[in-house]
């Protein structure tokens, strides 16, 4: 079982600058590394204040190959369909360089209505734009005077520099959480799949027949020649008790739901074949984040290490996980909650996992 931090910005500029975020998430990672942790994930969103603070994970994770020295550097997600894929496979080639062969690309399909109409791109196009950028980036890493013509992009004898350090490529991830075509998708390439689960128990979307269905394409697609990863991402929070965990870990919870909710919203007036269900996300209403019971209605880990372990085992079980990327910035938690969290479930969850 592996274990590393991804961070998602949610933070409110009036609450929280983000000189303030970067300087803490750097210093954290700094901390994830010489604790011996694998990764570090940071995500790419726009505009809004949801993940608003990182609109370039690549260009964050070059200053996180700066300040450490073992620990994996993984995109979580880069949005393809906002990118050409000249241009992501030299910038992502560049930093795997940087970090001495370090990278681990995670690709997501992109979920909020407000960045398409921002980037005009038709939502309905999202699967097939997603597709055939990761295949032309896959193609530049891998092969020389690339051609591709398709209704994106298309270019000739295309060599990309610089070459990737790791080959024949950084290993390649990707985002499902609903849609089955998805975890069908990465399996067939061989790819991980990383996982999420919304902050709200009824929408979270994710179940065990997916994860499955992913499992059993990856076997009849490449047997035993390559084994299947599965990562998950949600927040976490370890305090010596259950309730001193909740007393920190539920003020920073509804903030970042409260950011959540702001972005789901857009789903209120949005309708697309390629996103089925997604419009229930933009049904929360004030009402019913002031009566939220984050023990009952929340999907975060949180609690004693005893409490911590036990629920990481349950996921583990139901999920098939072996790779927890742990949200440790949610709510825009600050250095010193996210340090005295994330020293307790090195020093004491993770000997008993």
């Amino acid at each position: 079982m592996r274990h590393g931090i991804s961070l998602l910005p949610d933070c409110r500029p009036e609450r929280r600058s983000a000189v303030e975020y970067y300087r803490d998430v750097l210093a954290i990672s700094r901390f994830a590394d010489i604790a011996g942790l694998d990764y570090v994930k940071m995500t790419e969103h726009y505009l809004g204040e949801y993940g608003g603070y990182c609109p370039s994970p690549l260009t964050f994770l070059s200053a996180v190959a700066a300040q450490t020295s073992r620990i994996r550097l993984m995109t979580g997600a880069v949005l393809p369909v906002f990118h050409h894929p000249i241009q992501l496979a030299a910038q992502v080639a560049q930093v795997d360089a940087i970090s001495g062969g370090r990278l681990d690309v995670g690709f997501g399909r992109a979920w909020l209505p407000y960045e398409f109409e921002a980037f005009d791109v038709p939502m309905d196009e999202s699967r097939a734009r997603y597709e055939a950028t990761i295949d032309a980036v896959v193609r530049l890493w891998t092969e020389q005077d690339v051609n591709e013509k398709t209704p994106f992009f298309s270019y000739r004898n295309a060599n990309s520099l610089p070459h990737v350090t790791q080959r024949p490529h950084p290993p390649v991830w990707g985002a499902a959480v609903r849609s089955p075509e998805s975890f069908q998708w990465l399996a067939e390439k061989g790819f991980g799949v990383m996982l999420a689960l919304a902050p709200i128990k009824q929408q979270v979307g994710l179940s065990r027949h997916l994860v499955d269905l992913y499992r059993q394409t990856h076997l009849e697609s490449h047997g035993d020649r390559r084994q299947p990863q599965i990562a998950l991402s949600t927040p976490l929070y370890v305090a010596e008790t259950d309730a001193a965990a909740y007393r920190m870990a539920e003020p920073l919870y509804r903030e970042y739901l409260s950011v959540w909710t702001d972005a789901a919203s857009s789903w209120k007036d949005t309708r697309s074949s390629q996103y089925a269900g997604y419009e229930a996300m933009g049904r929360t209403d004030a009402k019913q984040l002031q009566n939220f019971d984050v023990r009952r209605q929340g999907t975060a880990v949180i609690g004693s290490p005893e409490s911590v372990v036990e629920q990481i085992q349950e996921l583990r079980e139901t999920y098939g996980i072996d790779t927890f990327l742990w949200n440790v910035d949610f709510g825009g938690a600050n250095l010193t909650q996210m340090e005295s969290s994330l020293r307790l479930f090195v020093d004491k969850v993770i000997p008993k996992l």
